[in-house]
C-alpha cells in the first residue's frame, strides 16, 4: 500500500490587502497538519500555483516553507508561476532555462511524473510536444513493477466550473494516447480547479485537488461574493494506492 497527500495552488504572495498573510498562513496551516500526523506519508505533491505572481521573493519564501516540512513536496509548476524563478529557488537550477519543468521521480513505492502544463504568459495549460515525448520515454524507462502517477496543474477534462474550464489543459487526446500506452500508470493528479473534483481520463482516475488558498464555488452554489470562496477552509486530498491496484481518494478539511 502507497499512501500519499496532494496539495495544490498555495499562491503565496497573494495580496488580498494583507501583505500576502493570508495565503501564508492557509499554507503553514496545510503543512503543519501534515507535519503533525501521527503516521508516515510515503509522498506529498504540489500541483501547481506555488506562487501567485512568480516572484523571486514569493519563491524564496515558498522555499522556506517547502523545505521545512517534514515531508518535501514534490511540485511542478502551475500558471501563476514563472519557470526561471522557480527553476532558481525550488529546485537550485538554471534560472536562465525557460524550458518546461518536467522531472521523473522514482520512489520504493511508486513512480511521480511531475509535467509542466504551463503556458508562459497564459492561463490556460497545454502538455508541448517535447513533454509528451519525455513523458513518454519517461514512463517506458520507469519501474513497471509500482504504479505511477502523472501530474501537472490544468485539468485535461471540463469539471463544470465555470471559471476553471475555460482555462483547462488543452489538446488533452494527445495525452491521452501516451496514458493509454502505459498500463503501469495509476492515475492522473492535477491542482487548477481550486475545488476537489474525481472523474475519469483515458480509462484511468484523474483528481484534481482541493486549492489552498481558496475554493472555487459550482454554478448551482450560486456565485454572491464572486465564484471564488475566500473563508472556506483549506483542504488535503489522501490518496491510498492499494495492493489490488485500486486507488482511493479522501479528503479532509484543515481545521
Amino acid at each position: 500500500m502507497f499512501v500519499f497527500a496532494h496539495i495544490s495552488d498555495t499562491h503565496i504572495g497573494q495580496d488580498r490587502g494583507d501583505g500576502g498573510a493570508r495565503a501564508r498562513e492557509r499554507t503553514e496551516r496545510v503543512l503543519r497538519c501534515l507535519e503533525e500526523l501521527p503516521g508516515e506519508l510515503d509522498a506529498v505533491i504540489l500541483t501547481g500555483d506555488v506562487t501567485d505572481h512568480g516572484t523571486p521573493e514569493e519563491y524564496a519564501e515558498a522555499a522556506k516553507l517547502l523545505d521545512g516540512s517534514r515531508h518535501a513536496p514534490l511540485h511542478c509548476p502551475g500558471n501563476h508561476d514563472a519557470r526561471g524563478p522557480y527553476r532558481a529557488a525550488l529546485l537550485d537550477a538554471d534560472p536562465s532555462d525557460t524550458s518546461p519543468v518536467n522531472r521523473l521521480v522514482v520512489l520504493p513505492g511508486a513512480t511521480f511524473a511531475m509535467c509542466d502544463s504551463s503556458i508562459p504568459g497564459r492561463g490556460d495549460g497545454y502538455l508541448d510536444d517535447g513533454t509528451l515525448d519525455w513523458l513518454d520515454n519517461a514512463l517506458a524507462g520507469a519501474p513497471h513493477d509500482r504504479p505511477a502517477f502523472v501530474c501537472f496543474h490544468h485539468p485535461p477534462v471540463p469539471l463544470h466550473g465555470q471559471y476553471v474550464d475555460p482555462i483547462r489543459q488543452f489538446g488533452e487526446q494527445r495525452l491521452a494516447a501516451v496514458v493509454e500506452r502505459h498500463t503501469h500508470v495509476a492515475a492522473l493528479l492535477c491542482g487548477h480547479s481550486h475545488t476537489p473534483a474525481v472523474t475519469t481520463f483515458a480509462g484511468r482516475p484523474l483528481v484534481a485537488a482541493p486549492g489552498v488558498v481558496s475554493t472555487l464555488k459550482m454554478p448551482w452554489e450560486g456565485e454572491a461574493g464572486g465564484p471564488l470562496d475566500y473563508d472556506l477552509p483549506p483542504m488535503i486530498a489522501y490518496h491510498v494506492h492499494d495492493d489490488e491496484g485500486r486507488l482511493t481518494t479522501h479528503f479532509r478539511v484543515v481545521p
